[in-house]
């Protein structure tokens, strides 16, 4: 198995290699929506090939139903037969669209062409691929014909053959180190389709989801679904929802889940003015929203819209300054009756007194829904190098199931002292730090947990504490650390503070010179 693995290992690099082959002609923000859909056509015939072999194993078994060994007509039916692929959710893979007929023209002229309109056929022979594949490489006009050929030769290597065991999860591995290498290699922009691995597997090793509805409302690539389903040992007791704002990262996740092997409900659309899933109640809620989004619609909110009304906070509406507390209700309210969710949040949420996040943050907190803070080491995330935090917000708190009754208590972790670097601008988290955040969360909230208080890293506060302390929920002011180091406060909210500093000093400047010249003028 080792051996295997390291293969695998080194197979990717090579593809990634393979991919740098678009360098020059494709903007590197674009690589992912030409390389990424070869390596989904190559799953697709891989899965119908399978399948297909398989088929041919019971035609060929004289105890099988299907055994037509003799019959030439009955075996070509059955091979053809779309319920028996269909069955094993294999999608139906038409000739001219098979990693073979494309492997075999991809030197020819028209091998654009060929892609684009095998994509297309491919979705209009199975409908549930629907919007999925996009027919883009006819308008690439400044992309070479050999780069194209490149790609699908090295796309054709033996260890995707239908004799691999392997080759499907090999596939499903290369295609998300491809996405985390474009993210990576597009900083900012890589953040808004996805979250380093880390930052997810702690999300849903502290979720711990296993039979129920996993919600994402940003989703992203769907990395959080994959993470879940491989947390569930793929146990098939959990349904999957998402919704995303932009098309082409709609396809990424759309694909990527499928490449895992995960049926997900995944709709495009603004989560926050445009929810395609108004009525869902899930029993988990997991994302990462993008943060601090400022002018992002909070007057088209309809003053009934029930999300921003479930807190019954008098006279206080969203507000468009900043999106932060708008995702919090927004999770709050797709949660079912013993649901919880988890979701990454900006630094200055934990203490922002700004008119309609504070307001919102007490409620959340005096109504018994803040669950647990995690503050996170800095440089996790492409798209910021200051520390970001974990939101757990729960409607199981007062004991339903198998959880004890904690709606008076809220954990509190500082893990800002965790994590390695893996490059000189990126740090993770060990997969024995991960245990040991969540291991504590679960400790926290389950009726048969043994937890106890460790200075400096975990602390159980009471909801009094915490309004002692002006609703602010850091964990460094719980657990007895040292205090918030100057550059843990988001630059969004210093230079906010700083502006308003300066406009009051503007106007006490102002008002002195009005002062002075007055005085100047008594004395002419």
């Amino acid at each position: 198995m080792s051996q295997i693995l390291k293969a695998d290992i080194d197979f990717q690099n090579e593809l990634f290699d393979a991919a740098n082959q678009l360098r020059g002609p494709i903007a590197p923000a674009d690589y992912k929506h030409y390389v990424l859909p070869l390596i989904f056509m190559r799953y697709l015939s891989l899965r119908y090939d399978k399948r297909k072999a398989k088929i041919t194993e019971m035609i060929n078994d004289p105890e099988s139903e299907y055994y037509a060994a003799e019959d030439e007509t009955m075996k070509e039916m059955f091979l053809s037969m779309e319920e028996l692929y269909r069955e094993d959710n294999v999608f139906m893979i038409p000739k001219e669209t098979h990693w073979d007929y494309i492997r075999k023209h991809a030197n020819q002229p028209n091998i654009k062409e060929l892609i684009d309109n095998a994509m297309k056929l491919i979705e209009e022979t199975n409908k549930e691929l629907e919007g999925t594949l996009p027919r883009i490489f006819q308008q690439a006009t400044s992309l070479p014909v050999e780069n194209i050929a490149a790609l699908i030769t090295i796309f054709s290597k033996d260890v995707f053959s239908v004799n691999s065991e392997s080759s499907v999860d090999v596939l499903g591995r290369v295609y998300e180190y491809f996405i985390g290498n474009f993210a990576s290699s597009e900083g900012a922009r890589g953040g808004e389709f996805f979250t380093p691995s880390a930052i997810v597997s702690l999300l849903v090793a502290m979720l711990a989801p296993r039979v129920g509805t996993v919600f994402d409302p940003t989703c992203g690539s769907g990395g959080m679904f994959i993470q879940s389903d491989d947390y569930s040992s793929h146990n098939r007791n959990l349904s999957f929802y998402g919704q995303e704002i932009k098309e082409t990262t709609v396809r990424l996740g759309k694909m990527n889940v499928l490449l895992h092997g995960i049926n997900a409900n995944i709709k495009l659309g603004d989560s926050l003015l445009e929810p395609q899933f108004s009525d869902l109640k899930a029993d988990y809620v997991i994302a990462n929203p993008p943060f601090n989004m400022k002018d992002w619609g909070a007057d088209r909110i309809a003053n009934n819209d029930p999300r921003f009304n479930q807190l019954g906070v008098e006279g206080i509406k969203v507000t468009n300054s900043n999106a932060n507390y708008a995702w919090m209700q927004h999770f709050l309210y797709h949660l079912n009756q013993t649901g919880t969710a988890g979701f990454v949040m900006a630094n200055g949420a934990m203490t922002t007194n700004t008119t309609g996040e504070k307001e919102i943050r007490q409620a959340l907190i005096e109504k018994g829904y803040v669950d647990c803070i995690v503050q996170l080491p800095e440089r996790l995330f492409f798209t910021t190098g200051i520390p970001c935090c974990l939101f757990f917000l729960s409607k199981n708190r007062d004991g339903k199931g198998s959880y004890r009754n904690r709606k008076q208590e809220i954990l509190f972790i500082d893990a800002r002292k965790m994590g390695g670097m893996v490059s000189r601008r990126q740090k993770t988290l060990t997969e024995s730090e991960i245990s040991e955040i969540a291991s504590k969360y679960h400790q926290f909230r389950n009726e048969a947990g043994m937890y106890e208080d460790i200075a400096g890293f975990c602390k159980i506060a009471t909801i009094e504490q915490v309004k002692d302390q002006d609703y602010k929920v850091t964990p460094g002011i719980y657990v007895g650390t040292e205090l918030e180091e100057e550059d843990s406060v988001p630059f969004e909210d210093k230079m906010a503070e700083l502006i308003e500093q300066l406009k009051q000093q503007f106007e006490e400047s102002n008002h002195l010179q009005k002062g002075i010249l007055k005085d100047l003028e008594g004395l002419v």
